[in-house]
């Protein structure tokens, strides 16, 4: 076993010495049964905060409300949570306190069946109160007890399921599924956006995001986030969504999301991506991406190949990934001579490429400053006509450009 369990199991074993229970709970516990355990091991126990402050001197008090520490024993962090029932839920997301209580009514509130078990590291046995180890043979996710009101007390957990089952290749129960279909109408505003867009990050890197995808839209979630899809069928989002298993591994989930609009203009996929409350990094990204379709679409309608546009473009760091997103939709042999064209325009181009990506000018400011142009709006225009020289003619020869500069108009409205 890891440094971690090790680790873990010294606190459960120090927490039963001073006469207490405790167990490994949740996704540790899911990992477990399915044979892949990882390093994040939550704790739960019937020892109260106060006591977990006194048992251990490095301890970090994180939500005294609902009975969480986080424990940290050699530089490991664990979360320790007090065995609790939640009372009402009043806002869709949170309850409203909780009553200290036994692991058999710790399990009942939490929100699926694999995630409900418990597991004793000193007597190594599970303690399995909602059939979880059940539903992960039959490969589900199913709400521990009534759905609707699991959904009703926290509206994420809607968005969670379709998360778990993109995990892990799961479908989700039938029930669920019709809890979920009946409360989306309530999701928002009890879930605020920034939740949603991170587990849309966290889904996005599972095998099965694209079945997800579709999932929510026939449930009726996707729609709720994305009104813009409301009257998708759905096998227009199967297509929609086909191309993603050829995306690179790297690829940024907004690139996924925008996926879904094919047909939506830049300022309107660029007001879903504010409602997702994405990064600036991701806006820039989407209006890179944008600009490299449309020089992609006009190069091979008009088979005009612009050099000064594609070394810009190539020297753009999520150029090579823009380019195998706008193959994924191709055959084999398609993507390939695809690829394969601007590999060999981008070889063409190499050396401005470099360039331009250093920043680095052929003819500069000083180059003009001694031919007697002063600084100003005229030096711009020649020093952004320089490099169309440069990278039409492939020339890095400062002078040559120069003597060309000067029979130009710019040049001449100078003199």
């Amino acid at each position: 076993m890891t440094d971690s369990y090790q680790i873990a199991k010294e606190i459960v074993i120090k927490l039963t010495k001073a006469g207490h229970l405790a167990y490994f709970a949740g996704g540790w516990v899911r990992d477990f049964v399915m044979g892949h355990p990882s390093e994040d091991i939550d704790i739960a126990t019937d020892a109260t905060p106060a006591k977990l402050m006194d048992l251990f001197p490095q301890t970090v008090l994180v939500g005294l409300a609902f009975g969480v520490v986080i424990v940290v024993v050699e530089g490991h962090s664990f979360e320790v949570a007090t065995f609790r029932k939640d009372l009402e839920y009043l806002d869709g997301r949170h309850p409203q306190g909780i009553e200290l209580s036994t692991p058999y009514e710790d399990a009942l509130r939490r929100d699926f069946t694999i995630n409900g078990m418990f597991y004793d590291p000193i007597q190594e046995v599970i303690h399995d109160y909602v059939h979880g180890q059940e539903d992960i043979k039959r490969q589900v996710i199913r709400t521990i007890g009534k759905p609707h009101e699991r959904f009703f007390e926290d509206r994420l957990r809607m968005l969670r399921a379709f998360r778990f089952a993109a995990r892990f290749g799961f479908h989700i129960d039938i029930d669920t599924q019709e809890a979920i279909r009946t409360t989306v109408d309530s999701f928002f505003p009890a879930v605020a956006m920034e939740r949603v867009w991170q587990e849309f990050n966290k889904m996005a890197s599972y095998p099965r995001f694209d079945d997800a995808v579709v999932e929510m839209h026939r449930l009726g979630l996707l729609d709720i986030i994305f009104p813009e899809l409301s009257k998708a069928h759905i096998k227009e989002m199967r297509n929609e969504v086909k191309a993603y298993s050829q995306f690179p591994k790297n690829t940024p989930t907004i690139l996924y999301i925008m996926e879904l609009f094919p047909h939506l203009k830049l300022e309107e996929k660029l007001d879903v991506v504010k409602r997702l409350k994405a990064s600036n990094d991701e806006i820039k990204l989407i209006e890179f991406m944008e600009r490299l379709n449309q020089a992609i679409l006009k190069e091979e309608k008009n088979r005009l190949f612009d050099k000064v546009e594609w070394c810009s473009l190539f020297s753009h760091p999520h150029c090579e990934l823009g380019l195998q997103i706008y193959s994924a939709r191709f055959s084999r042999e398609k993507k390939e001579l695809f690829l394969k064209k601007y590999q060999d325009y981008y070889q063409t181009l190499l050396l401005h490429i470099n360039r331009t990506t250093e920043g680095r000018l052929i003819v500069t400011s000083q180059h003009l400053i001694q031919k007697g142009i002063q600084p100003g709006k005229q030096m711009g225009l020649l020093l952004k006509e320089g490099e169309k020289i440069a990278i039409n003619e492939n020339i890095d020869n400062p002078d040559v450009i120069l003597e060309k500069l000067q029979r130009s108009m710019f040049w001449k409205n100078n003199s």
